[in-house]
């Protein structure tokens, strides 16, 4: 009887004398030669000619190619170099640069996210607005104290009652205090321009953080991709091997060893769908957004200098951390004068008015009734000994002056570490990626012609399953190389000290710490903040 096209669960195999030489390979396409028989792969077990005039696909169905005995024909060959433009295929389309990719999020737009919604980042600016306000709290030292005064009290004494009071306003005015006022409001001055290059820094790393975590998504799923085709790939592998046993051709060996390496794929798969999740978690924490579809990134390459010496000598000029420290020395300066005025003389004057009373019960003397008092008066304080207070403290700012001016030397050297350290990587991933490509292409072609040697039986199942186990792993490390060439442009763009979204030209609104720092320095009075709060 004629062999039916449609599938029918109860016919999975051929007659014996159709059977000989099974080679497991995958087509997309029915027609592929007169000569070819395939066997439906999707459990429904139907038999279809190669040589059907439709040419139409089976569906999706895998097939398993049966083909005579002793020769490999051009079909074969055919299917190889399919799988080798498969494989080709593959990493761009597990870029994520899939259609409708101009919905898809760039990096540019996953570092605006990032420098709006950052949870740590917005913490670093409330921490400068907190540092803010010690410019008006250090000038609150010339401004004069004005309080209320008010006394009341009761006396009896020999069988007089003596009720007395007063109220009043008065006020103090500091004429000097040993320059510790001045010293105070530059110390204040120096720590807020401090804390606005230590804000630029946490800015910087920020936007590191969120490129890192972007290039790791992408990554960590292009590798859960090829986790997911190498398995597919060893399936086949599996299904190949049963064939070859059922006819002869191969050995229960090589079944065990597909099967072993079907498992190891699927275990293989589950750590990287399992680090994709992790990735992702990763990036929403940074980002503030889940990843959804992403598109390829590239390295800065035109914003990094040509030289390794140039990119050191611009990070030591212009980095925020080195200038945080050097504002910080200016501040601990400024804070061993005000430790020293506090051994200087100290003049102030008061001024006070008040409205009192008295009232005496029995009051024969007609003592009782209101009255009005004004005063006004200058104080003088010479410090001759405060315990010691006063000179430890002078002692302790110098110590803490030391220190903060090693701290630059220590910046200086972690920037300089951080710099060369992101300039070898950046190169040396370079090299990597230039490297894994020709690994790539050449383990492919290696994989095909062990397949095709298998097929002729002078290679068995283990050799192909190292073969495509060499594929993966240089893909893979294909995918690890390029994430790392982008991740380390922007590493050394961090570690100069020029990571910033004016330089990236992202699209967002810059936060300007000055712009609080302007509407709090000078102020007297008010409970609101400038926002409202």
């Amino acid at each position: 009887m004629p062999r039916s096209n449609r599938c029918q669960a109860s016919r999975r195999r051929l007659p014996s004398s159709s059977r000989s030489g099974p080679v497991a390979l995958r087509a997309r396409y029915g027609h592929v030669g007169p000569a070819s028989v395939f066997v439906c792969d999707r459990r429904c077990g139907a038999d279809v000619k190669a040589g059907d005039e439709t040419g139409r696909p089976h569906g999706d169905a895998r097939f398993v190619l049966l083909r005579p005995r002793g020769r490999v024909g051009g079909f074969e060959r055919s299917v190889v170099a399919l799988k080798s433009k498969f494989w080709a295929a593959l990493l761009v389309s597990a870029a994520v640069t899939v259609p409708g990719a101009a919905l898809a999020e760039t990096i540019g737009g996953a570092l605006s996210k990032a420098y709006v919604n950052n949870s740590s980042l917005n913490s670093a600016r409330a921490g400068v607005r907190i540092t803010d306000e010690g410019v008006p709290l250090a000038k609150s030292g010339y401004r004069p104290t004005v309080a209320a005064v008010g006394t009341i009290s009761y006396a009896s004494q020999a069988g007089t009652r003596i009720s007395a009071g007063s109220f009043g306003v008065e006020i103090r005015q500091t004429l000097f205090d040993g320059f510790q006022t001045r010293n105070n409001v530059r110390a204040a001055e120096a720590q807020v321009r401090a804390a606005n290059e230590s804000l630029r820094n946490t800015e910087q790393n920020t936007l590191f953080n969120a490129a890192a975590a972007y290039m790791d998504v992408i990554r960590d799923r292009q590798v859960a991709v090829l986790r997911e085709r190498n398995l597919e790939f060893l399936e086949e592998q599996v299904r190949a091997a049963r064939s070859r046993f059922e006819v002869g051709e191969g050995t229960r060996t090589d079944v065990a060893q597909a099967e072993a390496g079907r498992s190891g794929a699927v275990a293989q798969l589950s750590a990287a769908r399992a680090q994709v999740l992790s990735s992702s978690a990763v990036y929403r924490q940074i980002v503030g957004d889940d990843p959804g579809k992403l598109q390829a990134a590239r390295p800065l390459a035109k914003l990094l200098p040509n030289k390794l010496g140039e990119a050191i000598a611009i990070a030591s000029a212009e980095h925020p951390a080195i200038r945080a420290t050097q504002h910080l020395v200016d501040a601990a300066g400024f804070a061993v004068k005000s430790a020293e005025g506090a051994l200087l003389p100290g003049v102030s004057a008061s001024a006070s008015v008040s409205r009192g009373f008295r009232h005496n019960s029995p009051d024969p003397a007609g003592t009782s009734g209101t009255f009005n008092a004004a005063d006004i008066g200058a104080t003088l304080t010479i410090p001759l000994y405060q315990g010691g207070a006063a000179a430890t403290n002078v002692r302790r700012s110098k110590e803490e002056l030391g220190q903060a001016r090693i701290e630059v030397d220590v910046s200086h050297d972690q920037v300089r570490a951080a710099v060369t350290s992101a300039w070898t990587q950046y190169t040396a991933s370079a090299e990597v990626v230039a490297a894994n490509r020709e690994l790539v292409s050449a383990a492919q072609l290696a994989l095909d012609g062990v397949i095709e040697e298998r097929n002729v039986g002078q290679r068995t199942t283990l050799d192909v399953l190292d073969a495509q186990d060499d594929v993966i792993s240089a893909r893979i490390n294909l995918v690890s190389a390029e994430r790392d060439l982008v991740v380390a442009s922007y590493a050394i763009l961090s570690s100069m000290g020029r990571l910033s979204i004016a330089r990236l030209g992202l699209k967002v609104a810059e936060y300007r710490p000055e712009e609080h720092y302007e509407a709090v320095k000078d102020k007297w009075f008010g409970l609101r903040t400038p926002d409202g709060r």
